[in-house]
C-alpha cells in the first residue's frame, strides 16, 4: 500500500509538472498580452467606422485568447482527477492550482464582458447610424 501510495505521489507530481508548465505558458501570455490588449478596448471611439476597425481587430485577438483560454481549462481538467487522493498530500499542488484557476477565470471572464460590450456599443452605433440617416433624409423630404 505504502509503495501504491508513492507511485500516485510521483504520478502527481509528473503530472503536475506537465500542467505547470502549460498553465507557466498561459499566465506568461495573459500577463503580458491578453490583459494589456484587454485594456486597449477600454476607451472605444465614437466613429462607427474605427469602431468596426476595433472590433475586427478584437475578433482576431479573441480567437488566439480564446485558444489561450481553452488550453488552460483542459489542464486544469486533467488535474481533477487527483481530488479523489485523499491519502495523498495534494494541499500544496491544489493551493498553486487554485492561484492558476483564479487568474484564468478572471480573464477569460473580462475576455466575454470585452467581446460583449464590443459588440453590444457596434450594434448602438449602427441603429444610431440609421437613425441619424433616417433623420437627414426626413430633413431633405421636408425641406423639398
Amino acid at each position: 500500500m505504502l509503495s501504491n501510495k508513492h507511485i500516485q505521489e510521483l504520478e502527481l507530481v509528473m503530472e503536475f509538472e506537465k500542467v505547470e508548465e502549460c498553465f507557466k505558458e498561459v499566465s506568461s501570455w495573459i500577463e503580458n498580452v491578453g490583459r494589456k490588449r484587454l485594456k486597449e478596448t477600454i476607451n472605444l471611439s465614437d466613429s462607427l467606422k474605427i469602431l468596426l476597425q476595433a472590433q475586427k481587430q478584437f475578433k482576431e485577438f479573441d480567437l488566439v485568447a480564446s485558444e489561450y483560454c481553452k488550453r488552460g481549462q483542459e489542464a486544469l481538467k486533467k488535474m481533477n482527477q487527483w481530488e479523489d487522493l485523499s491519502f495523498v498530500d495534494v494541499h500544496s499542488y491544489r493551493v498553486k492550482l487554485q492561484t492558476y484557476e483564479d487568474q484564468l477565470e478572471e480573464f477569460c471572464t473580462q475576455l466575454d464582458e470585452t467581446r460583449h460590450r464590443i459588440c453590444e456599443t457596434v450594434r448602438l452605433y449602427e441603429f444610431y447610424d440609421k437613425v441619424r440617416q433616417g433623420i437627414c433624409c426626413t430633413e431633405e423630404g421636408v425641406k423639398s
